[in-house]
């Protein structure tokens, strides 16, 4: 079953100011399951590095968090000094004063909102441009990387790394960058306020602060599994609707809907239990840490009433106080959020690192030469072969295939027929012997011309996302609509393309999925006879066309076919009955070859395999 890309869960944040854990009064409390880096000060080093030209920009950035942070920092300050100017001169109010602060005050608070906007704002283009940046090499990366490299990872977890991956990254960058220098700011800032307007109220301020560390770290170690036990739920189930809308088909075709649905009842309910509890336990904290700042802001009040009595505080700077124990306290349980954040940004860029250090294609030799004007002299020399050395697939194989020759492989499955034609056309390099094209080894030829003069029709056919025209013009974009139109009617194409009704202009959706398989098989067909290679390489290319159409498309192939070396696997032998030559490969080893009607009077391996298939077809043994 197929897992989902995880998702990082949030709680719902407290109100205050976007982009900022403090500001006046803001902050935010988000806690997940959190992926931790194997690497944090390496990979966060290498980060910084594709911030480049982006860090004079970033140095605007923490300008200006450090203005706002220091706007941040006066509110408090500026409300104690209205209430003052209230309670000057036995009750007479101060209007000169009072007026004077509100005017700074709400030039404090604009200040604010116009610095957060522009962080905001530069940051996000800072991060985007970064994440774009990323994306480009991780993708080009992947263009370079061998195909082996694609044999042992599944397609979830590539588009998991570009992905869920990646916008971990643009998070981190984004919000955590700004969010942990002003949260620290804040947190000095505030600490160091409270202490210049009374030592005392700071001592009773941060009494709390334990209390608030040890409910953020019990509550947190307990949401942690509940969340991360609703990831893994949460990954069975998407896996399972992904499973059952693949696999609809197969579903209904035996009556399998009730039992779907009970599995999915299941496994949804298993989701809803887990998330249940997660939910409640994360819900939890925050009313709790309220009251426990409630009971803060309560000793400040009790204290700074008895100094305000005593004469040592004033009512404002009591009301300042209670103003900066928020900004205080609410930083810090924002700075645990951040950094599971940031641990949770490093180690997707991490992962991202982790394909860009993947061992690229063996670059090509040095004084490689262009493969020009291929005629398709083709020679294997004792050539051994295995994915692992301890497994060989192939054993000390030799054979010529002449100019403009077919050559049939057939066997059964696993026997190393698509071994030989990924040697051939260096999507893997053989571990002993060598293989010759025109008389030279093909590791000597840049790696870029030799497969350029292949053609391909395989048996799992891959359309892309475009028009009819379009991906028939995949293998020559700069070939006409008459090409084309040629093309298509030599693969026997052209007549259920006309009764489209935008003809070659209709779109194909996924994978050619709106087409039947014959029909995505014959537009593959008319790519490769577009493209002219001049060696060709068939991989079962009928095996999902229906006898009447295979009949039309043989006769296409064998023109493609003429003056062309061509490589044929196939499994339903009467489609090989003209090649020139036909191996029987089992076991990575060649037992016979010759044509067909040698080998059939040889009655060895293949006549019976063509005995077996075909004994009961009237007239197919003659």
């Amino acid at each position: 079953m197929s897992k989902s890309t995880e998702q990082t869960h949030n709680n719902p944040p407290l109100p205050g100011p976007p982009g900022r854990p403090g500001g006046f009064g803001g902050g935010a409390f988000r806690r997940g399951p959190v992926v931790k880096p194997k690497n944090f000060k390496g990979t966060l080093r290498r980060l910084w590095d594709y911030f480049g030209k982006e860090r004079n920009m970033l140095t605007f950035v923490f300008l200006f968090i450090i203005i706002d942070s220091a706007l941040t920092l006066s509110a408090p300050y500026l409300i104690g000094k209205a209430v003052d100017a209230m309670s000057l001169h036995k009750g007479k109010v101060d209007l000169g004063l009072l007026e004077m602060t509100i005017i700074i005050l709400m030039a404090a608070y604009l200040g604010d909102a116009l610095l957060t906007f522009l962080q905001g704002w530069l940051m996000a283009g800072i991060s985007q441009r970064i994440v774009k940046n990323l994306r480009d090499h991780l993708f080009k990366k992947l263009q370079k990387l061998p195909v082996a490299f694609f044999d042992t990872r599944t397609h979830g977890e590539m588009m998991s790394r570009f992905t869920n991956d990646i916008d971990n990254v643009s998070n981190t960058i984004s919000q955590s960058t700004t969010q942990l220098m002003s949260g620290i700011i804040i947190i000095l800032g505030s600490l160091i306020m409270m202490i210049i307007l009374s030592p005392i109220l700071t001592l009773a301020s941060i009494i709390t602060v334990p209390l608030v560390f040890l409910l953020t770290r019990t509550i947190a170690k307990r949401t942690s599994v509940l969340f991360k036990g609703q990831q893994d739920q949460l990954g069975k189930l998407n896996g399972h609707i992904e499973e059952t809308v693949s696999g609809i088909e197969v579903v209904k075709a035996f009556n399998h809907e009730g039992k779907v649905i009970e599995e999915f009842e299941e496994a949804n309910t298993l989701l809803r239990d887990v998330g249940l509890k997660a939910q409640i336990w994360s819900g939890f904290l925050m009313p709790i840490m309220n009251v426990i700042n409630n009971l803060g802001f309560t000793l400040v009040a009790v204290v700074g009433g008895i100094l305000a009595v005593k004469s040592l505080v004033t009512v404002g700077v009591i009301a300042s106080f209670i103003t900066y124990s928020r900004q205080f306290v609410r930083p810090l349980n924002d700075l645990a959020n951040i950094f599971n954040v940031l641990q949770s940004g490093v180690a997707g860029a991490e992962r991202v690192f982790e394909i860009l250090d993947e061992q690229e294609e063996i670059a090509d030799l040095q004084g490689s030469v262009a493969l020009e004007n291929p005629k398709g002299h083709v020679v294997f020399e004792d050539v051994s072969f295995g994915y692992r050395p301890d497994v060989p697939i192939l054993k000390n194989i030799s054979f010529e295939s002449m100019v403009g020759s077919s050559t049939a492989l057939v066997g059964p499955t696993g026997a190393g027929k698509t071994t030989i034609v990924n040697l051939l056309t260096r999507f893997y390099d053989v571990t002993s012997g060598k293989i010759l094209l025109d008389g030279r080894d093909i590791r000597e030829y840049s790696r870029d011309s030799l497969r350029r003069c292949f053609g391909f029709v395989l048996q799992d056919t891959y359309l892309f996302s475009g028009t009819i025209k379009e991906n028939i013009k995949y293998g020559k974009p700069n070939a006409t609509d008459a090409e084309v139109e040629k093309a298509a009617k030599m693969a026997n194409a052209d007549g259920f393309i006309n009764r489209l009704p935008n003809r070659y202009e209709t779109e194909l959706s996924e994978n050619g999925g709106n087409l039947s398989q014959g029909q995505r098989q014959l537009l593959a067909i008319a790519r490769v006879i577009l493209a002219k290679p001049s060696l060709l390489i068939l991989d079962e290319a009928t095996s999902s066309i229906d006898t009447r159409t295979e009949l039309h498309i043989q006769e296409a192939l064998l023109t493609l076919m003429e003056d062309r070396t061509s490589f044929i696997i196939a499994h339903r032998l009467n489609t090989i009955r003209d090649a020139d030559t036909i191996m029987v490969i089992d076991q990575g080893q060649i037992l016979e070859k010759g044509n067909h009607d040698s080998l059939m009077n040889q009655q060895g391996r293949y006549y019976n395999m063509f005995f077996n298939q075909f004994k009961n077809v009237e007239g197919a043994l003659d």
